[in-house]
């Protein structure tokens, strides 16, 4: 019997090529190895304010695109986050079993605080949220990015609590992070995560991108002064993350590349790198916008959903009995 995967992605913005490379790559790659569940968390990204019509719209758009990377219905679960009553109803549940300490020293709390005059409650407990999400598919494995580590250790502590409380009903998950490649840098600044929020919009290369952007944002992305390509993230982080991004692409290794390019300077590196993304990214656009437009997307969150139910709901009606809620 195949082992639970599980994982999520926010319709805040759309996702970057950095998002791609660091978690939802491996989606696709995973979903024959594994009994996989992909979820748009919507009720995530309502911690900060959201206009609710581009919510709407940036919801079904995030599920369109990950068919359009190749998530398969016929092989995973796909659904919307707020479809499926359960992960409200236990975040509740893992809030009070929750210490405020652990909540308060999540780093993307502190970040994001500290960024905002007005600090809502959810943008405190929304990690509990997320333990809820994971926990409700007894997901062994989650494929994250490098950054939602810390929030991976809350899951795997809470999980050890309540075992250890209420008995073993839950799954220990471990997360699976690429071998390369789970944490793309900015375009701009090689020392920060690659983010669609970034203020600089050359600094990321969103999913959605036309092809005459990304030549742009990648011609205009920051190297050195060495005028060699080689793969040294001390000396060489800027051009070491675009090999990164490169090699991800293309398939060939970053050793090949360095090969490839020896000798040639940064020019002809950037050319080919911003033809490499831009035709990678057109059929995958082609495919969101043709599902955007289509009663299909519809009826396959809508059939995720009630597949996706049916497994939360026995899991929220055992952790309930355990705790005490089921008399």
């Amino acid at each position: 019997m195949k082992e639970n995967i599980f994982s999520g992605v926010q319709p805040s913005g759309i996702p970057t090529i950095g998002n791609y490379i660091g978690a939802m790559k491996s989606f696709v790659d995973l979903q024959d190895q594994y009994n996989a569940t992909y979820c748009v968390v919507n009720q995530h990204a309502i911690t900060v304010p959201q206009d609710p019509e581009k919510l709407r719209k940036m919801t079904r758009q995030l599920a369109a695109l990950y068919i359009a990377l190749g998530v398969d219905p016929k092989k995973s679960t796909i659904f919307v986050q707020s479809d499926v009553p359960a992960h409200a109803q236990l975040a509740w549940i893992i809030q009070c079993l929750t210490g405020l300490g652990e909540l308060e020293r999540m780093t993307q709390f502190k970040d994001k605080s500290a960024k905002n005059e007005t600090v809502n409650a959810g943008l405190l407990t929304y990690p509990t949220l997320m333990v809820g999400d994971i926990v409700l598919y007894k997901a062994k494995y989650v494929p994250v990015g490098e950054d939602q580590k810390q929030h991976m250790e809350l899951t795997r502590n809470f999980v050890d609590r309540f075992n250890s409380r209420f008995g073993g009903i839950l799954v220990k998950p471990d997360i699976i992070t690429p071998k390369e490649g789970g944490r793309i840098m900015s375009l701009q600044d090689p020392t920060s995560k690659m983010s669609k929020s970034d203020s600089n919009p050359k600094g990321f290369i969103s999913l959605m991108d036309e092809p005459k952007t990304v030549v742009k944002k990648i011609k205009s992305a920051m190297t050195d002064s060495l005028g060699q390509v080689n793969y040294d993230k001390e000396n060489q982080a800027a051009i070491s993350n675009l090999l990164v991004i490169y090699s991800n692409l293309s398939g060939q290794s970053i050793d090949q590349l360095v090969a490839q390019y020896d000798g040639k300077g940064y020019g002809q590196f950037k050319t080919d790198l911003a033809d490499l993304v831009a035709s990678f990214l057109e059929p995958i656009q082609s495919k969101v916008n043709q599902l955007m437009s289509s009663s299909d997307l519809t009826d396959i969150l809508s059939e995720g959903a009630k597949k996706a139910s049916q497994t939360a709901n026995e899991t929220l009606a055992e952790i309930e009995a355990a705790v005490g809620l089921r008399y």
